[in-house]
Formats: structure tokens, sequence, C-alpha cells
């Protein structure tokens, strides 16, 4: 393995991006340790020492963002509204007619569903920025905290800090699309990985610290577990055999291949647990507006149950909850990307046939009823994947980010598995061995 990175290494170009990427890392992580101009670091980090910033959706979005978002740094957003963006881009083809004929066009009409991307994103950091704004000057942000984290608050300072923030998320996305560009991976992958990557050693520390050393070993035996689960996962695919008729075009023969449909068993990826969590924020956020804030009158009763069923992740209910939304959420996306349709319809434009299906209206109904069957396991396993910081939180009081499970996991095994390909694709290219033999 060390001596495939150093023929990685070795290789002037590939040495150039891979230094390239690095280098956008570096300038990342340093982004997140700057606070935004008008907040009091010292008090930051004053609230951060109290510990009442676990738990909620802030603490999922702080995880994408290498802990920027609870410093209120200058890249507090991280990448959160590019995700968000491109998702919502991607849904609106289904709603839009318009962006679904972009879609197909090719690479024109892809760049220009990009640059729709790119707007959406700077108009989402604008909200996202507001919002964080607005908690951070009644203290909810850091769990209530006694100490201002913004002390001159006036409308300039307010507007300094809003735009900071916007212009933070437009340089972070301008960033990963130079490492795409110029460097080795995708770069919005990357630079979560980056950020994900960066909570590891932290959080193994505190479990080693307030566990013992049983507990610690214990957790990395069930991370190499659910690291291999996912390996194994991720890389399994239903591989549906077509065939081409031969046909002549001019004097030449062409067709008569056999290639095959890959369908990922995962094919939703992270995106059912993004909105699963997504939407089990909303009623500890309707809970949070109702709730009273002179600390004498009694919350209501719906609050109450609200606070002890879907607030924290240690309830039955909650996880319960959570499985359901994480399985009908990765049913729904994978209906929505993937049109059997559509596939059907340019195997039969190009003389292509499932043995033993007909082409046409058959092949729809066969790739529908092959996709029903494989999204099961797959929406089964981002679920049982997605619990696992849960139970870690019941069995050992693990913060709702444990290292090993959930998000974190599946991204950071993913984004590596793919940026292994593209690296061992680069050496190959030069009569290299690969990265990995």
């Amino acid at each position: 393995m060390l001596s495939a990175i150093g023929r990685a290494f070795r290789t002037p170009d590939l040495r150039r991006k891979l230094l390239f990427t690095l280098g956008i890392m570096t300038i990342y992580r340093v982004g997140v340790f700057i606070p935004a101009p008008g907040v009091d670091y010292g008090n930051v980090q004053q609230c951060l020492a109290l510990g009442n910033t676990s738990g909620g959706l802030y603490q999922f979005v702080n995880l994408f963002s290498g802990g920027a978002l609870l410093q209120v740094s200058i890249f507090a957003l991280g990448i959160m509204p590019y995700i968000t963006a491109s998702i919502i881009v991607q849904l609106l083809r289904v709603v839009i007619p318009r962006f679904q004929e972009l879609h197909q066009e090719g690479p024109q009409g892809q760049s220009k569903l990009t640059q729709y991307t790119r707007y959406l994103t700077i108009a989402l950091g604008l909200l996202n920025a507001t919002t964080l704004v607005s908690l951070a000057r009644s203290g909810a942000l850091l769990g209530n905290c006694p100490v201002p984290i913004i002390p001159e608050d006036n409308l300039v300072v307010i507007s300094l800090i809003i735009l900071t923030l916007t212009a933070g998320t437009g340089l972070i996305m301008w960033m990963g699309e130079l490492i795409t560009e110029k460097g080795v991976g995708n770069g919005m992958s990357l630079l979560i990985f980056i950020s994900i990557a960066a909570g590891f050693p932290s959080s193994l520390g505190e479990i080693w610290n307030t566990q013992g050393v049983n507990v610690f070993l214990g957790v990395l035996l069930v991370g190499l577990l659910t690291v291999a689960a996912v390996v194994f996962v991720e890389q399994s695919q239903r591989r549906i055999p077509v065939q081409y008729a031969k046909r002549m075009v001019g004097r030449r023969t062409v067709g008569g291949t056999s290639t095959y449909i890959p369908i990922k068993v995962n094919m939703a990826g992270v995106i059912p647990v993004i909105f699963a969590s997504s939407m089990l924020y909303l009623p500890s956020l309707i809970a949070q507006f109702n709730t009273p804030t002179d600390g004498t009158t009694a919350p209501p009763e719906w609050v109450n149950w609200i606070n002890t069923y879907l607030v924290s992740g240690d309830s039955p209910f909650y996880m319960a909850v959570y499985f359901s939304l994480i399985v009908f959420f990765t049913y729904f996306y994978v209906a929505i990307t993937f049109n059997p349709e559509e596939v059907a319809e340019n195997m039969k434009k190009y003389g292509g046939f499932i043995p033993g299906i007909r082409a046409g209206r058959p092949t729809a109904e066969y790739l529908q009823y092959v996709l029903a069957r494989i999204t099961l396991p797959g929406a089964l396993y981002l679920g049982i994947i997605s619990l696992i910081p849960l139970i870690a939180l019941v069995l050992i009081n693990a913060n709702q980010n444990f290292p090993f499970g959930g998000v974190s996991i599946l991204i950071m095994v993913g984004v590596g598995l793919e940026t292994v390909k593209q690296i061992n694709a680069q050496l190959q290219q030069r009569h290299y061995e690969g990265l990995l033999r």
C-alpha cells in the first residue's frame, strides 16, 4: 500500500493533482477555526464547554461542516446548502419538464443545471445564515448559553455576519468545484469526507476518557465490522444482462454485444438519512418555538411529549420512526431517480433486450420488479447502519455523532472507495500497478 502511494506521488501529473487537493483541504480546515466578524470566540468556547449542544438537526449539520457550525466560523454553513440545492434541483426534474429536458441534453444541459444549483446554493446559504444568526443572537444555538455570542447586536454587525457566512458557502462551493476540475475525486464529496474525518480523533478520545479501554476496543471492533459491512453492500449490485442485436450501418455490422445494467443494492446513498433527519427535526423545532421562555410557565403537554419521544435519540419510539422514515425515503428517492420506462425505451431504441424478456413495456415491468425487491435490503441496511449511533447513545452514553455508524461511515467509505478508483484508473493509464492490488 505504501509503495503504491509512493508510485502515485512519483507520477508528476498525479502528484500535482494530489498536492492541489491536499492544499484545498488544508485551506478548508483552516477556515473552520476562523470566527465570523462580530462573534466573540471566547464566549463561543465557553458555551461549547457547557456541553449543551448535542442532538437535533444542527448537530447533524455541524457534522457536515467539520465543527464549523458550532464554532460560528466563516465556514459555519459548510457544504449543506450545496447538498440541499443539488437534491432540490434533482427532485425538480420530476416536476418541471424543462429540467428533465436539460438533463437529457448532455453536457450543455448539465452545465445549465449546475448553474441553477449554484444560484440556489447562494439563496439557501443566505437563508441559513439568517437563521443561524437569529439562533446565535437568542442563545438557542449553543443550548441557551448565558454569555452573548454576538456582543455588538446591531444591524451593521448582523448584516456583516450574514454576508460573511453566505460568502463562505460560495467559497466552499468554488473550492469543491476546483478539486473536481484540477484535483483528484469529487470535490464536494472530499470536503464532506475531511469534515467528518476531522471529528474522529476527538470522538474516539472522548470514548477512551469517559468509558475506558475495554469500551474503546469494543467500539473499534464494531467500527471494523461496520466498515466491512458498508464496503460489502456499497459494492454489491444486481447485474441484469442485456444483449444488442446485430444491425447494418452502411457496410459495417454493429451490435451483437452483451453487457449488463448494474443496479446497486443501495442506489439512494445517504439521501434518505438526510431526509429522515430533517423531517424528525421539524417537531422539535415547533416545540422549541412553543416553549415559554420566562422559566416559570410550564410548557404544554404536547410539547413535553415531543421533547420526550421525538428529540432525544435514546427513545425507542424515536428509533422506530427514524427507521421507518429511512425505509420510506429510500423507496421514494429510488423511484424518482431510476425510471424503468426510460431505460426500457432507450434499450429498445438501440436494439437492446434482456434475454427472455420482450422489449418495451415488459422490459420496464421486469426492471420495476427487480428494483422493488433489491431496494428492500438496501433500505433495511441504511436503517440499521443509521441506528448504530442511537444504540451507542443508549449503551455507552455516546453522542449522536458516534463515529462508526450512520451518515459518517456511509459517506467516508463511499467517498474513499470512489477516490481510490479514480487514482487507480490514473495509475493504470500510465502503465503502473493500481493503488490496490
